[in-house]
C-alpha cells in the first residue's frame, strides 16, 4: 500500500473527499516550490502534484507552460526535482507525492534509474500523460512493481471501448480532465462532469478524482461533490508567480475547505 492508498482509505473512512494540488518544481525556484510544498499538507492538501518541467508540454495550459519555461531556464533538472522530494521528505513522511509530466525525461535517464531515484526520495505515484496504455510495458508495469501508483487521465472522449483499456494497469486514483483541451482552458460544470464521474466508477473501485480548469473553492467543492475529489493547478502555479508564499498558502486552504466542504 501506497501513500497514496492509504490516504484514500482514510478519507473513505472519515467521509471525506480529496483535494490535490498542483506545483512545477523549480518555478519561480527550488525554495520558493519547497516552501509551498511544506506548508501544503497542513493548509489541506491531501496530494500533492508536483510537474517535473518540460519542454514540450503538450496537455499543459499557457500558465503552467511558461511555469515550466521559468523552471527550466532556472536550471531546474529532473535530478533538481527529486532532489526537492527528498528536501519535502525530511519533515513529512505521510503526505502522498505524485510526480506528473512527460516520458522524455524518464527515458533520457533510464526508467530502471528513475524509478530506483523515484523510490528511494519517497516519490509515491506517477502521471505521465504521453504513455498510453498500449505502452504500459515501458513505464506502467515496471513502476508498479516497484511500489509506484501509475495513475492513469480519463477524459471525455475515453468512450466505452477505450475505457476498459485505460483502467487495466491504472492504480491510486483515476485523474478524470474534466474538459477536452488543455489545463486551464475553461471551467468545468459539475453537471456535465457527474455522468461521466458515475461512468467511470462504474468500471473501477480506484478513487476518481476530477481537475483541469478549477480554480475557486466553490468549483473545488462542487466537483468534489460528484467524484473523490478535486484537483487545482493552474490557479495555484499562477498565484505562486503573483502573490507571497503566505498569500498562496491561504488560497490554498481556500481551495481545500471547498473540497473538504464536499
Amino acid at each position: 500500500m501506497t501513500r497514496i492508498d492509504a490516504k484514500f482509505a482514510a478519507l473513505k473512512t472519515e467521509g471525506k473527499k480529496a483535494f490535490v494540488a498542483y506545483v512545477m518544481a523549480g518555478d519561480p525556484d527550488v525554495d520558493t516550490t519547497l516552501a509551498v510544498m511544506r506548508g501544503m499538507p497542513a493548509a489541506g492538501v491531501d496530494v500533492i502534484e508536483l510537474g517535473m518541467p518540460f519542454t514540450d508540454p503538450m496537455a499543459d495550459g499557457g500558465t503552467i507552460q511558461l511555469a515550466g519555461q521559468r523552471a527550466l531556464e532556472g536550471g531546474q533538472t529532473l535530478q533538481k526535482t527529486l532532489d526537492l522530494v527528498a528536501a519535502f521528505r525530511k519533515d513529512d513522511q505521510v503526505t502522498p507525492i505524485v510526480l506528473m509530466g512527460y516520458y522524455n525525461p524518464i527515458y533520457s535517464r533510464g526508467v530502471d534509474r528513475f524509478l530506483t531515484d523515484a523510490k528511494a526520495v519517497g516519490i509515491d505515484g506517477l502521471i505521465v500523460v504521453d504513455l498510453p496504455p498500449e505502452e504500459d510495458v515501458e513505464l506502467c508495469i515496471p513502476a508498479q512493481a516497484a511500489g509506484l501508483n501509475f495513475i492513469r487521465l480519463a477524459t471525455p472522449t475515453t468512450d466505452a471501448n477505450r475505457l476498459p483499456r485505460v483502467l487495466q494497469n491504472t492504480s491510486g486514483f483515476v485523474y478524470y480532465v474534466s474538459i477536452t483541451g488543455i489545463t486551464g482552458a475553461a471551467a468545468p460544470k459539475a453537471a456535465d462532469v457527474a455522468p461521466e464521474v458515475a461512468r467511470i466508477k462504474a468500471a473501477t473501485d480506484l478513487p476518481v478524482i476530477v481537475g483541469f480548469g478549477i480554480t475557486t473553492p466553490e468549483a473545488a467543492r462542487d466537483i468534489a461533490a460528484i467524484a473523490d475529489g478535486s484537483v487545482v493547478g493552474t490557479a495555484i502555479v499562477k498565484a505562486i508567480n503573483e502573490k507571497p508564499v503566505s498569500e498562496v498558502l491561504e488560497m490554498v486552504a481556500a481551495l481545500a475547505a471547498g473540497a473538504h466542504s464536499a
